[in-house]
Protein backbone atom coordinates (compact mmCIF):
# COMPACT_ATOMS: atom_id res chain seq x y z
CA UNK A 1 0.00 0.00 0.00
CA UNK A 2 1.00 3.43 -1.29
CA UNK A 3 2.81 6.31 1.92
CA UNK A 4 1.34 9.80 2.01
CA UNK A 5 2.84 12.61 2.84
CA UNK A 6 0.24 15.56 4.01
CA UNK A 7 1.00 19.18 4.47
CA UNK A 8 -0.93 22.21 5.97
CA UNK A 9 0.59 26.01 5.78
CA UNK A 10 -1.26 29.44 6.28
CA UNK A 11 -0.15 31.97 2.96
CA UNK A 12 -1.01 35.31 2.30
CA UNK A 13 -3.87 35.94 -0.32
CA UNK A 14 -1.18 37.71 -2.37
CA UNK A 15 1.22 35.07 -2.48
CA UNK A 16 -1.00 32.68 -4.63
CA UNK A 17 0.98 32.86 -7.70
CA UNK A 18 4.37 32.31 -5.89
CA UNK A 19 2.74 29.47 -4.20
CA UNK A 20 1.56 27.98 -7.92
CA UNK A 21 4.47 28.55 -9.35
CA UNK A 22 6.57 27.07 -6.34
CA UNK A 23 4.14 24.25 -6.12
CA UNK A 24 4.66 23.24 -9.89
CA UNK A 25 8.55 23.20 -9.36
CA UNK A 26 8.46 21.02 -6.51
CA UNK A 27 5.91 18.84 -8.22
CA UNK A 28 8.19 18.32 -11.01
CA UNK A 29 10.72 17.28 -8.65
CA UNK A 30 9.04 14.97 -6.30
CA UNK A 31 8.04 13.02 -9.35
CA UNK A 32 11.29 12.85 -10.48
CA UNK A 33 12.30 11.75 -7.18
CA UNK A 34 9.71 8.73 -7.07
CA UNK A 35 6.39 10.14 -5.75
CA UNK A 36 3.14 8.57 -7.81
CA UNK A 37 1.50 12.35 -7.31
CA UNK A 38 1.69 15.17 -5.98
CA UNK A 39 -1.72 17.73 -5.07
CA UNK A 40 -1.71 21.09 -3.44
CA UNK A 41 -4.76 22.82 -2.36
CA UNK A 42 -5.82 26.39 -1.49
CA UNK A 43 -8.68 27.51 1.27
CA UNK A 44 -11.70 27.50 0.08
CA UNK A 45 -13.92 26.81 2.40
CA UNK A 46 -12.03 26.45 5.62
CA UNK A 47 -13.56 27.50 9.02
CA UNK A 48 -12.38 28.89 12.04
CA UNK A 49 -13.11 26.21 15.03
CA UNK A 50 -13.79 27.25 18.76
CA UNK A 51 -11.29 24.49 19.65
CA UNK A 52 -9.19 22.95 16.56
CA UNK A 53 -9.24 24.07 12.99
CA UNK A 54 -6.96 23.86 10.13
CA UNK A 55 -6.39 28.00 10.64
CA UNK A 56 -5.21 27.32 14.60
CA UNK A 57 -3.21 24.38 13.85
CA UNK A 58 -1.02 26.66 11.95
CA UNK A 59 -1.80 29.85 13.57
CA UNK A 60 -2.94 31.74 10.64
CA UNK A 61 -3.79 35.41 11.17
CA UNK A 62 -7.11 37.18 10.20
CA UNK A 63 -5.48 37.79 6.64
CA UNK A 64 -3.81 34.85 5.36
CA UNK A 65 -5.84 31.23 4.08
CA UNK A 66 -4.58 28.18 4.51
CA UNK A 67 -3.26 25.58 2.37
CA UNK A 68 -2.79 21.63 2.39
CA UNK A 69 -1.14 19.02 0.13
CA UNK A 70 -0.27 15.63 -0.22
CA UNK A 71 2.32 13.54 -2.16
CA UNK A 72 1.75 9.81 -2.43
CA UNK A 73 4.59 7.68 -3.01
CA UNK A 74 4.23 3.55 -3.47
CA UNK A 75 5.64 2.74 -0.50
CA UNK A 76 8.07 4.64 2.64
CA UNK A 77 11.19 3.50 1.61
CA UNK A 78 10.71 5.49 -1.98
CA UNK A 79 9.53 8.06 0.26
CA UNK A 80 12.45 8.21 2.42
CA UNK A 81 15.34 7.90 -0.27
CA UNK A 82 12.35 10.53 -2.52
CA UNK A 83 12.50 12.73 0.36
CA UNK A 84 16.41 12.96 0.33
CA UNK A 85 16.85 13.25 -3.28
CA UNK A 86 14.46 16.06 -3.23
CA UNK A 87 16.30 18.37 -0.56
CA UNK A 88 19.37 18.27 -2.73
CA UNK A 89 17.80 19.08 -6.14
CA UNK A 90 19.24 22.18 -7.34
CA UNK A 91 15.66 23.07 -8.33
CA UNK A 92 15.36 23.56 -4.57
CA UNK A 93 17.49 26.64 -3.75
CA UNK A 94 16.93 29.82 -2.94
CA UNK A 95 15.58 30.61 -6.73
CA UNK A 96 12.60 28.65 -5.93
CA UNK A 97 11.80 29.93 -2.40
CA UNK A 98 8.67 28.97 -0.13
CA UNK A 99 6.23 31.69 -0.28
CA UNK A 100 5.04 31.00 3.07
CA UNK A 101 5.84 30.93 6.34
CA UNK A 102 7.41 27.07 7.04
CA UNK A 103 7.80 27.73 10.45
CA UNK A 104 4.03 27.18 10.72
CA UNK A 105 3.51 24.33 8.41
CA UNK A 106 2.45 21.08 9.70
CA UNK A 107 3.60 17.62 8.09
CA UNK A 108 3.70 13.88 8.45
CA UNK A 109 3.53 11.00 6.69
CA UNK A 110 0.96 8.51 6.72
CA UNK A 111 0.58 4.88 6.38
CA UNK A 112 -3.29 4.36 5.08
CA UNK A 113 -5.57 1.88 6.52
CA UNK A 114 -8.09 1.59 4.53
CA UNK A 115 -8.36 2.68 0.80
CA UNK A 116 -11.65 2.64 -1.54
CA UNK A 117 -11.27 3.54 -4.87
CA UNK A 118 -13.92 4.22 -6.32
CA UNK A 119 -16.11 1.79 -8.92
CA UNK A 120 -15.30 2.21 -12.61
Amino acid sequence: MAYIDMFVAPIAPGNKEAFTKFSKICHEVLIDCGALSVLDAWDDDVPEGDITSFRKAVQASADEVVTAGWIIWPDKATRDTGMEKMMSDPRMNDANPMPFDGKRMIFGGFNPIVETPAQA
